[in-house]
């Protein structure tokens, strides 16, 4: 029995202890915030706040301090002083410096010009050759069988009998051993034929010591047989095209440029090519041009970049990382990417004035690049722009209406304290 008697006082004593607990921890939530309601953060002794608010959720209004709902101490919020400035709010310092806000001065740079977009490795058409029939003719010989095969200079491409080079051949011939003027003459005009049909002096010579009266047609360049339109025992008709050669010694990188980077970019701009398919690889170059239209779908304007590919290691149809050094510009003010506030409509910053004062302000961004961003209008140099905890500025300013005033200089009134503004639910004890 004693024992017994011992165990029930044990769990009676326990649960005495649980429930002063409970009944404290209650007096300490009901009880006032003294560092958010601390002299320092009221516009003056005797003022009093119109009503406390939670900075993670600024549109609920509470009528006591406290704890809100969502676990954060209520901050009060006071009516503004006469003479203050509508566009500029003011959040107790010891706030600010609870919440981590921390500000950048507004520098003057030049931004890391060093732009990187896709590209796409395309034949250079300044090295492509038509081989075509001069004449009506027969091919009786397919040196070249399929296409992209590689070609030296010089080498047979295709033999063709041709009956009308064949009966100018023979006449040249006829009157190479002929000494009088006229004969000479002759001959000269018999040279000249030869010519208009198109065949060169190697053609002539080279027919000349042949049998069987078959013309043979030579690549002009060291090339790759991108086109074979013909197959061997054909008939072909004056100007009709045997097979399309393209040389490899350059190659043509098409870039695709953002028009805010194309209308940096000039004829001679250098450039640091990287193929996919060759990562070990890189390859330097220069603009050439602007070609004069836009994507229609990714508007987007290629740059045409002419890379030495002696080699051949780059091929058409690759897939290439253009990286473009456009020439320096003028130091204008920059600010980190993370100073900036997107709101669909404009872009903004909010200035740090010293004293807790904060002030939104519109700006116009330009290009971003290395973690900053240029500020075109709005910012001279040497401000103070709040980098991290905008979330709460923000939110009291449009509290305050600083916002509405930024965009069209019309203070809004503030919510009425008397009842909380979202349909959140109030903390138990915080409701009079």
């Amino acid at each position: 029995m004693k024992r017994a008697a011992v165990i029930f006082v044990a769990v009676l004593a326990a649960v005495v202890l649980v429930a002063l607990g409970y009944l404290g921890g209650r007096h300490y939530v009901s009880a006032p915030a003294t560092t958010s309601a601390s002299p320092a953060s009221a516009p003056g002794a005797a003022a009093k706040p119109l009503y406390w608010y939670d900075p993670m959720v600024p549109q609920q209004h509470f009528n006591k301090p406290g704890v809100s709902p969502m676990g954060m101490q209520m901050v009060p919020k006071y009516a503004e002083a006469a003479g203050t400035d509508k566009s500029t709010v003011r959040i107790d310092p010891t706030t600010v410096q609870n919440l981590g806000v921390r500000t950048a001065v507004v520098e003057r740079r030049v931004l890391g010009s060093a732009i990187q977009v896709p590209g796409t490795i395309t034949w250079d058409l300044r090295q492509a050759t038509t081989i075509s029939a001069r004449v009506d003719a027969v091919i009786v010989k397919l040196d070249v069988r399929a296409p992209y095969t590689i070609v030296a200079a010089g080498a047979p491409l295709a033999e063709l009998l041709a009956p009308q080079w064949n009966s100018a051949l023979a006449e040249y011939g006829a009157l190479q051993q002929a000494q009088s003027t006229d004969a000479k003459a002759l001959r000269a005009a018999a040279r000249e034929r030869l010519q208009v049909l198109g065949l060169s002096d190697m053609e002539i010579r080279a027919a000349r010591h042949g049998a069987g009266g078959a013309i043979t047609l030579h690549a002009p360049q060291a090339s790759v047989v991108t086109t074979l339109d013909v197959r061997e025992g054909q008939r072909v008709t004056a100007g009709q095209t045997l097979m399309t050669l393209n040389g490899l010694s350059t190659v043509w990188v098409e870039a695709a440029l953002p028009q805010a980077v194309a209308g940096t970019m000039r004829a001679g701009t250098p450039v640091t090519v990287r193929a996919d398919g060759l990562p070990d690889q890189t390859f330097h170059g220069n603009v050439e041009t602007l070609l004069p239209d836009i994507d229609n779908a990714t508007r987007t304007q290629r740059a045409r970049i002419v890379i030495a590919n002696p080699d051949g290691a780059l091929s058409p149809g690759m897939f290439a990382t253009v990286q473009l050094n456009p020439t320096q510009g003028e130091a204008v003010p920059v600010v980190p990417d993370d100073a900036l506030i997107a709101t669909g409509t404009n872009t903004r910053v909010i200035l740090a004035e010293g004293d807790g004062h904060f002030r939104a302000i519109a700006v116009r961004a330009g290009r971003a690049a290395g973690g900053y961003t240029e500020i075109l209008d709005g910012l001279s140099g040497g401000e103070k722009v709040v980098v991290s905890g905008q979330f709460l500025i923000d939110s009291e300013a449009s509290l305050s209406g600083a916002l509405e005033r930024l965009n069209d200089d019309d203070a809004k009134p503030v919510p009425p304290a008397s009842a909380p503004v979202s349909g959140m639910p109030m903390a138990p004890g915080d409701q009079r």
